[in-house]
Order: C-alpha cells, then sequence, then structure tokens
C-alpha cells in the first residue's frame, strides 16, 4: 500500500479531525461533504491511485488480515471490485454481512472502476454512497465477493450511535494496550461474553442507506416532473 489517506469534508467541523490526523503524520483529503463519490475520486485522482481499498470512519477495528485478504482475491482475480458487504441474489447485488460482524466492510476496487462510477452515477444514493453505483450495474464491472466462513453477523461493531460507542469501548480496553487484536480475538471475546450482543442489538445499522433510498425516489419524481 503506497498511501494511507483519511479524506474528510472540507467544512470547519472537520478540522479538528484533519488536525488530528496531521498529528500523526497521515494525508488528509479534504472534499465535499454530500458528493461523497466526488471526494473518493477526487482524493483518488490526486494520489494517482490505480487501486482504491475502502474503509469508513465508522469501522474503527477494521481486520488488516481481512484487507490483506480483499486485495490477494481482487489481484488474483483480476476483479473491478470487491468487497464482503455484498451478495448476489436474482441477479442484483444487495447489501449483505457475508457472515462478517457489522463495523468489518472492506470494499477493493480500480480507479477506472471508480471514475466510471463518477462519471455515470446519478442517483442521491449513488453520490453520498460511494461504490454503489458499481452493485447497481453488474453488467458493467467484473464484482467479487468474500465470504466468512461462519456466520457472526449478529454482532455490531459499526458505530452510528452511543451505544455502539460505549459497545467497541469495552472491546478496546479489553485488550492490553498497543496490542494488535484482529477478528478472531475480538469473536473469542463475544463467545466468552455473549450478553454483550444486546447493548445495541436493537439498533438499526442502515438508516442512511434508507435514507438516501428515499431520496432517489424523490430525484427520480423531480426528473419525471421536468
Amino acid at each position: 500500500m503506497d498511501n494511507l489517506v483519511i479524506a474528510t469534508p472540507k467544512k470547519t467541523q472537520d478540522d479538528q479531525i484533519a488536525k488530528l490526523v496531521d498529528s500523526y503524520g497521515v494525508e488528509v483529503f479534504r472534499g465535499s461533504e454530500n458528493d461523497v463519490l466526488d471526494r473518493y475520486y477526487q482524493c483518488a485522482k490526486n494520489y494517482n491511485a490505480d487501486i482504491i481499498v475502502r474503509v469508513t470512519s465508522d469501522c474503527p477495528l477494521i481486520d488488516p488480515n481481512l484487507i490483506d485478504r480483499c486485495i490477494m482475491e481482487f489481484e488474483k482475480n483480476e476483479y473491478d471490485y470487491i468487497s464482503n458487504t455484498n451478495k448476489l441474489e436474482d441477479d442484483s447485488w444487495i447489501y449483505h454481512l457475508n457472515g462478517f460482524p457489522l463495523g468489518f466492510g472492506v470494499e477493493v476496487f480500480s480507479f477506472d472502476a471508480l471514475e466510471k462510477a463518477w462519471k455515470n452515477a446519478k442517483k442521491p444514493s449513488e453520490r453520498e454512497h460511494v461504490t454503489q453505483h458499481i452493485p447497481n450495474n453488474p453488467k458493467m464491472f467484473k464484482i467479487g465477493v468474500i465470504e466468512n466462513s461462519d456466520d457472526f453477523s449478529d454482532i455490531h461493531l459499526s458505530i452510528d450511535h452511543k451505544l455502539d460507542f460505549n459497545l467497541i469501548k469495552i472491546v478496546i480496553e479489553h485488550f492490553p494496550d498497543h496490542e494488535i487484536f484482529n477478528l478472531e480475538k475480538i469473536i473469542s471475546f463475544f463467545e466468552e461474553n455473549p450478553h454483550l450482543k444486546q447493548i445495541n442489538s436493537h439498533i438499526s445499522f442502515n438508516e442512511g442507506y434508507l435514507k438516501s433510498l428515499k431520496e432517489d425516489k424523490m430525484f427520480k419524481k423531480k426528473k419525471n416532473n421536468l
């Protein structure tokens, strides 16, 4: 991996994040807040990226081994796009955790695929959710998927709510300082403490995406009325 870049909005409220990231010597790119696809495209273009690995900011416990696995499968099969959060069903790609806990999503895609999405994506959901145009148009891209052998999708470790934060804090504090803990260790921790899953099990984890789908309907309605 040549560059690690945090792509964050240009808004003043994100200045603190940019300063913190910079203090760790990590690259920061500032772009559009709402057109996240454009932010990613301009970032990738700025760094002359040919392959992009995307991990979202609400997934702080991502496993480096899982990232490596996605990259290897991507290169081995010459995919345009690969993810562990999509599933082929009735000739359509749908969002699916594929046995992984929520909060362990990884995407790997080529710059060409990103550029094609940037040029052609029109729906609000496709501009906000960076790669959504790709699974929405499976005939245009060679798509791969990563699946887990066992199902741990009832473990929710993505930060969307204060209760999510509380649970992740418990996980982090369980491990000694500076220890790099992977997915296997996290799952073992939950197997030893199954009650922890109940902390945030009642919280919906796809509200943002469902909201953007409603915006798609409004967008289509306005377009039809023109």
